[in-house]
């Protein structure tokens, strides 16, 4: 008896590693779609991502609505010649899933590279079996704390040359 709850509590603990996997690809598919939505200013897909209580947390503490976000969202990437994200970090606890990346941003301004660096973390809720973006909150990064390079997960060149 005693083998036979053993093994059951090891199937029981590999059904819900492999739960946990198939939420993390989710999420970080999620994460891609959500990045990409933003430099292409895709407003409904990102609407589709986005829950319908969302709000976003600038890095001045400013609270912006969803309606007000997805205006700013279809031209938010406008200016900016080079972006990734990086260090992902996606954590899962229930139906609430944490999300944190670090962005490299360059912009052009008066004809010089304008280089920063942000950390987003974004706050997904599970409903209906489907996962909503409910918070989005973003902050500068101090060069101290820069994600390395080797941790990026995807990027977006879109300087002279780059391709």
């Amino acid at each position: 008896m005693k083998k036979i709850f053993n093994v059951s509590m090891m199937t029981l603990g590999l059904l819900r590693a492999e739960a946990q996997q198939t939420e993390l690809d989710v999420l970080k598919k999620l994460n891609a779609a959500f990045i990409h939505n933003f430099v292409t200013n895709d407003t409904a897909s990102h609407s589709r991502i986005i829950h319908r209580d969302f709000i976003h947390v600038s890095s001045t503490g400013k609270y912006t609505a969803r309606k007000d976000y997805l205006a700013n969202w279809a031209h938010g990437f406008n200016g900016i010649v080079y972006w990734d994200y990086r260090d992902e970090d996606i954590r899962i606890f229930g139906n609430t899933a944490l999300i944190h990346s670090q962005n490299k941003c360059i912009e052009i301004k008066e004809g010089k590279e304008m280089i920063s660096f942000w950390m987003y973390t974004d706050t997904y809720i599970k409903e209906n079996g489907e996962w909503k973006c409910i918070q989005a909150q973003i902050a500068k990064v101090a060069p101290e704390n820069y994600a390395a390079d080797e941790t990026i997960v995807k990027k977006y060149d879109y300087r002279p040359g780059s391709n």
